[in-house]
């Protein structure tokens, strides 16, 4: 009786063991799915998925389990995110991906607090794109990391590249009213005057976000002005009608951009702004080795989709998170936390960190531009327009000037970790 009995538990607990060993680690991927925003919350979706794709068929996670990307819709809206991440926590996921500033301040917060109240099952942010520099400043906190170059990062190699264009004399600024559009403007402002004294800001121009439809006014503006370039953290249609615009009206400036290369960007401008776009991003196709080039190409293929699936946040993400979640060996979010602190990532693009101090991932960043496609250094087009990105330059992390503004509370650190 006692070896029959002995022999069910064993067997129980052997069953127990492999089931849970073949439970996926879920994040949570809450973003606008639909309204506005829709096109790029689904293709960034796509890249997440993308990108577990090749973790779960190339790396062993915690003994053989899988990634599973959970979408979520915020809409576009904070308190519709904060719904969202309510549910997502209540299902056991313990991870949560999002963009956009104004819903990652939102989530941050909630998160803290969540954490605060509930020891026994904190949740960690892992922010893949929301760019105000505050998230990981003066709102930092321990269960937030950003894995992607802030606006101020950004900003500081783009005003860079304005620094040595002294054919460049007159620029107008125009930027999105919020969090990320507000900073964008005020640090472009301060770093523009320290480094080109001589150029005169023509317009500080903050418009709603993604209220605009007609960009004719705004263009007639910066002809008026004599403006020599534009200077822009506009994405979405905020952007690419702003360029049509340019484009009908045959004002034909060079466009510096911080988020021109952003899903669906490419497509809605298309040939209108050939060889006038620039813009930062974290890397590209056009950029890849043949390894990573086929790797992306085949992602589109399955997908449906002719976006840039070079989209290097989430690759990061989860490779950064199953080195820490190996390396603790459990689910554990705070040990977790404590082995992404200052972990080194290599990645596709060359040699990154992530910043202990303040959870903010320090990596390359391209300067890209926008022509036609076909040969290298642009053999790719993007969203089946015929045009693509060509690497202008490439910072290293090690050449970024990055400010640390961050006080950061943490909790103790577990033994053995």
């Amino acid at each position: 009786m006692f070896s029959r009995q002995f022999l069910s538990a064993s067997l129980l607990f052997f069953v127990s063991l492999a089931t849970n060993a073949a439970e996926p680690v879920r994040i949570a991927y809450i973003a606008g799915l639909s309204g506005a925003g829709a096109f790029q919350g689904e293709e960034q979706l796509k890249a997440f998925h993308a990108a577990a794709d090749y973790f779960n068929s190339n790396r062993s996670i915690l003994g053989g389990r899988k990634f599973r990307i959970v979408p979520f819709d915020d809409k576009g809206n904070p308190q519709e995110a904060l719904i969202a991440m309510r549910q997502a926590i209540d299902q056991g996921i313990r991870y949560v991906t999002s963009t956009r500033s104004n819903v990652a301040h939102a989530l941050s917060d909630a998160i803290a607090k969540h954490n605060a109240r509930d020891t026994s099952s904190p949740v960690l942010f892992l922010n893949f794109n929301a760019l105000d520099p505050a998230l990981t400043e003066s709102k930092c906190n321990f269960w937030h990391f950003r894995f992607e170059s802030h606006s101020d990062m950004q900003l500081d190699v783009l005003t860079e590249v304005l620094r040595k264009q002294t054919n460049i004399r007159r620029i107008y600024m125009i930027n999105q009213d919020y969090a990320y559009g507000q900073s964008v403007s005020r640090t472009a402002r301060e770093m523009l005057v320290r480094k080109r004294p001589d150029l005169q800001i023509v317009a500080d121009e903050l418009i709603p976000l993604g209220k605009v439809k007609d960009f004719a006014p705004y263009v007639a503006k910066i002809r008026a002005s004599g403006a020599d370039a534009v200077l822009t953290g506009n994405w979405g249609n905020d952007l690419s009608l702003l360029i049509k615009a340019s484009k009908q009206s045959n004002l034909r400036l060079p466009y510096y951009t911080l988020l021109g290369a952003f899903f669906g960007t490419s497509a809605a401008i298309g040939g209108d702004g050939a060889d006038m776009v620039k813009s930062i991003a974290s890397w590209h196709v056009n950029s890849a080795d043949p390894v990573w080039e086929q790797r992306i190409l085949q992602a589109r293929a399955k997908y449906t989709t002719n976006v840039d699936l070079a989209y290097l946040p989430p690759i990061r993400i989860l490779d950064m998170l199953a080195t820490a979640l190996n390396k603790v060996g459990a689910e554990d979010a705070v040990r977790v936390a404590y082995a992404l602190e200052g972990m080194r990532y290599a990645g596709p693009t060359g040699d990154s960190w992530m910043r202990a101090e303040d959870h903010q991932l320090i990596a390359p960043i391209f300067v890209l531009s926008f022509v036609k496609a076909g040969k290298i250094p642009a053999r790719h087009d993007v969203e089946g327009t015929g045009f693509g990105w060509r690497t202008d330059t490439m910072v290293p992390a090690a050449a970024l000037k990055t400010a640390l503004n961050c006080q950061m509370d943490r909790p103790a650190r577990p033994s053995g970790n």
